[in-house]
C-alpha cells in the first residue's frame, strides 16, 4: 500500500468527524475520465480538463490519479510529475462521488466512509460495480479505517462546516432512486453518525441539468457550500427566463432563513451563474461557480470565459485570505455532468 502511513485499524465504536474542506490536507484523490458518455465527441478535451485541475492542485499538495488498468501511461502523458498515478478498475472520473468521504476519529484515526453507490440512482452509466469498490480500494491505500454505510449517497451530495452543520438536498438522499425506504430522520441520523454533524439544512432540488442522464438529481456541491462556519456561498441564477431561476431563488431563501448548529443565522453570499452554454442537445449546462475546490494554500475555481470569472476570483480572494485563487477551464467538465469539486476528493491530514 504505497500511500499508507498508519497501521491497519479494526472497526471501533469511536466517534467520527468530517473536517471542513479548508482544513489541512494530506493529498487530493482524483479519477481519470473513463465514461464513454463523458468522453463522447471530445476525449482530448476531457483529458485536458481533468489534467488541468490535477496539475493546478499539485502545486499545493500531492495528487493521486486513479486510472483504469492500461491507461496509466496515457494519463501520465497529460499530468505533471507532481501527480502520482495508480491503476485500478474504474468506470467514471467523478472521484468526489465514487471515492470515500474521509473523516477523523476521536483517537485521531483516519476513516473512510464508504457510502453505498448505485450509479447516481441507476442512471445509464457504464457498469458501476468497479466504482462501488473504489472507496474500499482507497481506504486500503491510505491505511484508513473503512466505515461502510447502507445509505445510498455520493460525496458531492454533502457539505459540512466542521462544527456540526450539514448541507444536503431532498432530491438526492430522499429520492426513490436511492433510498426509497429511508425517512428524513433516518438519513440525518446516519449522516450525523458518520460525519460528526448534529444539524441538517435541506435544500429542495438542484439545477435542471442535474436531472438528465448525466446528472445527479441535485448535488449540493453545485448549489451551496460553506466558506467558514456561519458563511455560505449559494448558486444564483439572475436570468428570470432560465429554467434554474425558481429553484435557485428557493434554495437561497431556505439558506437565508436557516441557522447553523451553533444557532447562528447564516450569512449567504450569492454567486450568480455565468452566462449559460448549451449541451449538444440544446439543453442548458447550468454552469455554477459554487462547484470549486479548496486545497492547501489555494482555491481552485472553474472559469467559463465569462465576464464574471474575474469578479468571482476577486471575491474568493477576499473570502479565503492567504490562499491563491487559481482558475481552471471548467466548461468541458460541466459538459460531462459536473464541476471542479466533483472530480476531486480531499484526504485530510490525520
Amino acid at each position: 500500500m504505497p500511500f499508507a502511513n498508519a497501521k491497519k485499524m479494526t472497526m471501533t465504536e469511536q466517534s467520527w468527524t468530517m473536517p471542513p474542506e479548508w482544513a489541512p490536507h494530506k493529498r487530493t484523490w482524483m479519477a481519470w475520465p473513463s465514461n464513454p458518455d463523458v468522453l463522447a465527441g471530445d476525449e482530448d478535451g476531457a483529458y485536458r480538463a481533468w489534467s488541468a485541475t490535477a496539475n493546478a492542485i499539485c502545486r499545493f499538495e500531492p495528487v493521486v490519479m486513479v486510472a483504469p488498468p492500461g491507461m496509466g501511461e496515457h494519463a501520465r502523458s497529460y499530468l505533471d510529475k507532481g501527480v502520482s498515478v495508480v491503476e485500478q478498475p474504474i468506470a467514471d472520473g467523478w472521484m468526489r462521488d465514487i471515492g470515500p468521504s474521509f473523516v477523523i476519529g476521536s483517537d485521531g484515526t483516519l476513516g473512510a466512509v464508504d457510502w453505498t453507490f448505485n450509479g447516481w440512482g441507476g442512471r445509464s452509466f457504464p457498469d458501476c460495480k468497479a466504482d462501488a469498490l473504489i472507496a474500499r480500494f482507497i481506504a486500503g491505500e491510505t491505511g484508513a479505517e473503512r466505515i461502510p454505510s447502507r445509505l445510498v449517497n455520493e460525496g458531492g451530495g454533502i457539505h459540512v462546516d466542521g462544527e456540526g452543520t450539514l448541507l444536503l438536498t431532498e432530491s438526492v438522499q430522499l429520492n426513490e432512486n436511492r433510498n426509497p425506504s429511508w425517512t428524513r430522520a433516518e438519513v440525518e441520523a446516519e449522516c450525523h453518525r458518520l460525519l460528526g454533524t448534529r444539524h441538517a439544512i435541506w435544500l429542495k432540488r438542484g439545477v435542471v441539468a442535474d436531472e438528465g442522464p448525466l446528472g445527479t438529481d441535485g448535488h449540493i456541491d453545485t448549489l451551496a457550500c460553506f466558506v467558514k462556519p456561519g458563511v455560505v456561498v449559494a448558486h444564483g441564477q439572475p436570468d428570470s427566463s432560465h429554467p434554474d431561476f425558481e429553484a435557485a431563488a428557493e434554495n437561497i431563501a431556505i439558506l437565508q432563513a436557516s441557522k447553523d448548529a451553533a444557532g447562528r443565522d447564516l450569512e449567504v453570499i450569492v454567486l450568480d451563474a455565468p452566462a449559460d452554454r448549451q449541451d449538444a442537445d440544446g439543453m442548458p449546462l447550468s454552469l455554477s461557480y459554487v462547484n470549486y475546490y479548496v486545497c492547501n494554500g489555494a482555491v481552485i475555481m472553474g472559469i467559463f470565459d465569462d465576464a464574471r470569472d474575474a469578479e468571482v476570483a476577486d471575491l474568493f480572494a477576499k473570502l479565503y485570505p492567504g490562499r491563491e485563487v487559481v482558475g481552471v477551464p471548467a466548461i468541458r467538465i460541466f459538459e460531462g455532468g459536473g464541476g471542479v469539486h466533483c472530480i476531486t476528493q480531499q484526504e485530510p491530514a490525520a
